[in-house]
């Protein structure tokens, strides 16, 4: 029997908070070892993304009249010509025209059968980790950006505050993890022609001091932070917006995020430096604290 693939994008909830939600089951793919991706219309639960896999999957259970089922994994689909590409097998951006864009929740044993209703229950403790631990990168590349800003010698493609943005130009990859991240950046010629010298970072204690400064002022003020979504489809862009003392900033982004900088206490970075022979690594480590924890 041949199973049709859903024709329309997953609709997200987690973008405004949602922990939970109900959805109808539009696909069951079969998977090895007896396991299968169940595809809702709606869910709220954040899946990896595989071109940009930062934060990662929510932990949540799957509900249904069968029973509960944990969600083993929770990651981005994309649909074309017929055909079903399942997160690292995904060749193209979320986005990408032409393709249907899914969350693929992975559970082991008995699928609910397509037309029926499930309900998604994400693990709020961990929701709030990653959140607090994404919305802290975010501010650290900010304050980053703004430490280095004098060491640039040409003018650079800026950040959301205006500054040369480093944090862009030179990430190789991003991880979030609970109330925390690790962001890594190469210094290599490609940077040097852009503007950023050799010795840009022959100072990453001062950096640090820096950065941690400048953390410390916005986390004290506080500040609204929302995710700005137009259109609840999971291939639809979406920002991170905050209010900081002095400006109101977006950065585009498809994670989960506190809702002011007010729920945290602290955050601070630190530095390690690598010498690649070529070029150089900085691997930047940040740490948040929330009041409540």
């Amino acid at each position: 029997m041949i199973v049709a693939l859903p024709s329309s994008d997953t609709v997200v909830t987690y973008p405004a908070g949602a922990t939970s939600a109900e959805g109808v089951v539009v696909h069951v793919e079969p998977l090895a070892d007896g396991r299968s991706a169940v595809m809702l219309d709606s869910t709220a639960a954040h899946p990896v993304d595989t071109a940009w896999p930062d934060q990662p999957a929510d932990r949540a259970v799957l509900r249904t009249a069968a029973g509960t089922q944990p969600i083993l994994d929770v990651v981005t689909a994309g649909i074309s010509e017929g055909r079903l590409h399942l997160g690292a097998d995904l060749p193209v951006r979320t986005g990408t025209e032409g393709w249907t864009f899914v969350v693929a929740h992975v559970i082991d044993g008995g699928a609910p059968e397509p037309g029926s209703v499930a309900r998604v229950e994400v693990d709020v403790d961990y929701r709030d980790a990653l959140s607090a631990g994404h919305t802290g990168c975010h501010l650290a590349s900010l304050a980053l950006d703004e430490a280095l800003a004098e060491r640039w010698t040409k003018p650079a493609p800026t950040d959301a505050l205006g500054n040369p943005a480093f944090d862009a130009l030179a990430i190789e990859r991003s991880r979030i993890h609970e109330n925390g991240s690790v962001d890594v950046y190469r210094l290599g010629k490609s940077l040097r022609r852009k503007g950023f010298p050799a010795d840009g970072f022959a100072d990453p204690a001062g950096i640090a001091e820096r950065v941690n400064r400048r953390l410390a002022e916005w986390i004290s003020a506080g500040g609204a932070v929302q995710i700005r979504v137009d259109d609840p489809r999971l291939s639809a862009r979406r920002s991170w917006e905050c209010d900081l003392p002095d400006a109101r900033v977006s950065i585009p982004c498809g994670g989960t995020h506190l809702t002011d900088l007010a729920e945290l206490s602290n955050a601070s970075v630190s530095f390690e430096i690598t010498d690649l022979g070529s070029a150089t690594e900085v691997r930047m480590t940040t740490t948040v604290q929330r009041r409540h924890s």
